[in-house]
């Protein structure tokens, strides 16, 4: 978990990758449009509202994030549909504070370690704006509005809350992302 701009999609990736480690991935629900170049199954599982709330009747959802949008709501969410068998494997996942908070009461809090992705204020904010940047069409309002949303999200106060230990400055990618995998291997073999 992190902010965004904190560098966890990259740690997610490497972690993932890392034969060694040997985790498993989830793909997650959205209720969102399919986007060019993304493959149903791969990015998401893309689902209609009608979908989901037969899978939230159904008590197949595990958690759920709403985001409201100038075109809706979308819905992104994680679904007990076979993937994650906790006798047989270990996951790796990337989530919000609150998201983390329902896979944390659905399957135990013995069973689900967080792990808390920071960097300082300014370079977040810095990366952000150099990242929209890029963008074909960049919305640096947006950037100003997920920004603000993560200060609350993840405020001192829900880390505490939420007993979140681990945590990590991602000054330094490749140590960050070390002692990343040192906490998954303790947490294995512990």
């Amino acid at each position: 978990m992190g902010k965004s701009a904190t560098g966890k999609d990259t740690i997610y990736k490497r972690i993932a990758e890392d034969k060694e480690l040997n985790l498993k991935t989830v793909v997650i629900y959205t209720t969102r449009p399919i986007r060019k170049g993304e493959t149903d199954g791969v990015e998401y599982h893309f689902v209609t509202v009608e979908q989901m709330n037969k899978m939230i009747e159904d008590k197949k959802v595990i958690e759920r994030r709403t985001y409201p949008t100038v075109v809706g709501d979308w819905h992104y969410f994680t679904a007990n549909d076979g993937q994650i068998d906790l006798e047989g494997n270990n996951y790796l996942m990337i989530s919000t504070l609150a998201g983390y908070e329902q896979i944390r009461n659905y399957y135990g809090s013995e069973k689900v370690v967080p792990i808390y992705i920071e960097v300082k204020d300014k370079d977040r904010l810095l990366r952000s704006v150099e990242r929209e940047i890029r963008q074909k069409k960049p919305n640096f309002s947006e950037v100003c509005r997920r920004y603000l949303a993560d200060e609350a999200d993840f405020s001192e106060e829900e880390l505490k809350r939420l007993c979140i230990n681990y945590r990590y400055e991602n000054d330094n990618l490749d140590i960050c992302t070390e002692k990343v995998r040192k906490v998954i291997c303790e947490n294995l073999n512990g």
